[in-house]
């Protein structure tokens, strides 16, 4: 596998989210082309513009390289924000993934233990019949608790979800709820709810990512797929869901490229840095 060219000092910044929009799963033919083909645009980026790429993802770095042997992709980016922004690398021109100290502090000063959202597990259950079902299959990290809430009547889902925020925030614990996408391996009719450290997440992984690299809001983009990709959309200038977007997401985001996955990708990206 190897790494993108990777400047001294970044001009622009560019953030994807990983699953369903830099990463097709059904990896067709057509699909995969297009991807090598934004891999070599990327590239171009890169090395002409100081370009730098940055994946800010739910998946783990194993997942990541598991479905990048499966479809065949070679270029890592620059920066890669894993389980939903709890994890930052920086990769190095050898592909290397390095640590950075100073998003580990952010983490470390949080409080964040598995103990305790065991605790608000507990506490959702006994107090108010709210079950959540652990996302076994994905496994958990560290610092990212993975969970199924399964959506019942509009009223009682509402309330619900309105709880657990509210229980969290009790609590000190970051989170991230959004609706599943059936086409990433979720279930139907579901949220993903996800507890994660406070001052971590995609916003904040974004966010500190254009201060680290000194960039310019104004030269900054962003593409995703679903409701959990939308505050990173906001926080650049240029923030697209792609055609194969979630309806959620796109009720809250009106940016919407006009093709999936890479072809919609290149398509924004040569209308912006090619005029």
């Amino acid at each position: 596998m190897e790494v993108t060219f990777t400047p001294a000092v970044a001009q622009y910044l560019i953030f994807f989210d990983f699953d369903e929009t830099y990463y097709p799963h059904e990896c067709l033919p057509e699909q995969l082309e297009m991807v090598y083909t934004l891999e070599k645009y990327l590239q171009q980026l890169a090395r002409d513009l100081q370009v730098k790429i940055a994946w800010v993802t739910g998946s783990s770095f194993p997942q990541i390289q598991s479905k990048m042997n499966m479809a065949g992709m070679t270029q890592l980016p620059h920066f890669i924000a894993s389980n939903l922004g709890t994890e930052m690398w920086e990769v190095n021109p050898d592909g290397q993934l390095i640590t950075v100290p100073a998003w580990d502090k952010i983490i470390s000063q949080s409080g964040f233990t598995r103990r305790t959202v065991e605790d608000l597990i507990s506490q959702l259950k006994s107090l108010f019949n709210i079950v959540l079902h652990e996302q076994t299959q994905f496994g958990q990290s560290a610092y990212k608790m993975n969970y199924y809430y399964y959506a019942v009547s509009p009223d009682k889902t509402q309330y619900d979800i309105s709880t657990i925020r509210h229980l969290a925030a009790q609590h000190g614990i970051g989170i991230n709820i959004n609706q599943c996408n059936p086409k990433a391996g979720d279930p139907e009719n579901a949220y993903d709810v996800d507890f994660i450290p406070i001052g971590t997440g995609k916003k904040a992984a974004v966010q500190f990512l254009m201060d680290y690299n000194q960039v310019l809001l104004t030269k900054t983009l962003a593409f995703g797929d679903s409701g959990n990709d939308i505050e990173m959309l906001q926080m650049v200038a240029h923030g697209y869901l792609l055609q194969n977007a979630t309806a959620e997401a796109k009720l809250c985001h009106n940016n919407v490229a006009p093709y999936p996955y890479a072809k919609g990708i290149l398509h924004v990206c040569r209308h912006i840095f090619e005029n």
